[in-house]
């Protein structure tokens, strides 16, 4: 039995994503603007250190701040991938990433998703890439990686996805004749 294939950087350039660059240079990226879905990784393996607040933006008056001890227990050891997102509706790509990155830098802006990140000290050197879907499958695409990751981390959750989205069960003909 060959060994259960890791979402490493590598492993998702052969799936199409693009960029893998910080979310500094994402201005200069050229993101493209329609949907899609994204990913956060975090290239260093050791155990990451968390600041004691976050530096992102408030939601709605919200603190996006939570305590070390609930990031440590979202911590995954050994994923690379931190978040999974996408970008669906109006927004596309570059607009969500963009607000992604707002958030970040403590700025008011419309991404409260995967806001874990910004406790990582070194959440500066976090790579973000994304691949370009149709609009009607970004939502499936990202529960498809989500489901991926947890079927390689024992049912965990990426570190900064805080919910699974889950999929709405098929539609089934309940009538027994």
């Amino acid at each position: 039995m060959s060994p259960t294939p890791q979402l490493t950087q590598m492993a998702l350039a052969e799936r199409g994503f693009r960029g893998f660059v910080p979310f500094r240079e994402l201005p200069d990226s050229n993101v493209p603007t329609g949907h899609g879905i994204y990913v956060v990784i975090r290239t260093d393996t050791a155990p990451p250190s968390f600041l004691p607040t976050s530096p992102a933006g408030r939601l709605k008056g919200r603190d996006p701040s939570v305590s070390t001890d609930k990031l440590g227990d979202a911590w995954v050891d050994g994923a690379t991938v931190v978040y999974i997102g996408k970008a669906a509706g109006q927004n596309g790509l570059n607009q969500r990433l963009s607000d992604y990155q707002r958030h970040g830098d403590g700025l008011l802006a419309g991404h409260w998703g995967g806001r874990y990140i910004w406790q990582l000290v070194d959440s500066a050197a976090l790579l973000v890439a994304w691949r370009p879907t149709t609009e009607d499958d970004a939502g499936e695409a990202e529960q498809d990686l989500i489901d991926e990751f947890k079927e390689l981390h024992g049912g965990a959750l990426p570190f900064a996805n805080l919910r699974n989205n889950g999929r709405k069960a098929p539609e089934t003909d309940t009538d027994i004749d």
